[in-house]
This record gives C-alpha cells, structure tokens and sequence, in this order.
C-alpha cells in the first residue's frame, strides 16, 4: 500500500518524526509532498530552513521513500493518481478539511505528538533571540 503525506517539515523534530513512523506503518511506501518556500510564502508561512534542506532530511529519513513538492493547494487529487496512492495521512489538526479525497483513497487523521512542534520551536528560538 502507497501512502502519501503532506507538509513544510520546518525545523525537523520528534513530531514529525513519530507522524512519519506511523504514517509508513500503514503501508510500505510513504510519499512526503513537502511545501515548497514559494508554496509557503502562498499560505502565508516562512520557514526557517528552505526547501532543499527540508528535503534532504526527509530523504534521509528511513520512513520516506519519496519526496516530491507542493506547489499548491489543488494537486492533491493528481499526486494521489499519479503516484497511486492507496492512503492519504494527515495529522489530526485538520480533521475533516480532506475528506473530499476518500473518492481517490482511504483518509486517515494521526494525532499529532503532545509538547512539541515547529510553531512551539520558533517561539522559543524567538524568544532566545530576544534576551
């Protein structure tokens, strides 16, 4: 089974890890569509790290197989073809913004790791910086 994932990855940490581990453990072949900065940039977001370095630590995660882009909101339904994936993963905070995708595939909501996240991790770094 094929599945596929999506996100900006910003400042890799456990989270992401853990949603990644569980993500692969439903099949065996996880594609990760990582935002791109222009994406980013679109949604209003701007990471820390750019695209290509978000990328090269998620190709050396043992759990992704596969690291395309996001460019937009819509090509959803086109990677869940192209790539013929059988299960869509995303984390629980967006419960029910995707299920318009169970005509194209199976979609599963993961809760999210408890105590750790980029948002948490940029107010930290933020608030280092400030003393």
């Amino acid at each position: 089974m094929k599945i596929i994932t999506y996100g900006t990855y910003d400042l890799f940490h456990y989270g992401h890890m853990n949603l990644l581990k569980r993500a692969r453990e439903l099949g065996d072949f996880l594609v990760v569509a990582l935002s791109t900065d222009e994406f980013n940039r679109v949604k209003g977001k701007e990471s820390i790290m750019p695209y290509s370095q978000r990328k090269e630590i998620l190709e050396a995660i043992r759990y992704v197989d596969l690291v395309i882009p996001e460019d937009n909101w819509e090509q959803k339904i086109n990677d869940i073809k192209q790539y013929e994936i059988d299960v869509f993963v995303m984390g629980d905070d967006w419960c029910g913004h995707f299920d318009f995708l169970k005509e194209y595939c199976q979609v599963i909501y993961l809760p999210r790791t408890e105590v750790v996240s980029s948002t948490m991790l940029k107010a930290a770094i933020k608030d280092a910086e400030c003393t």
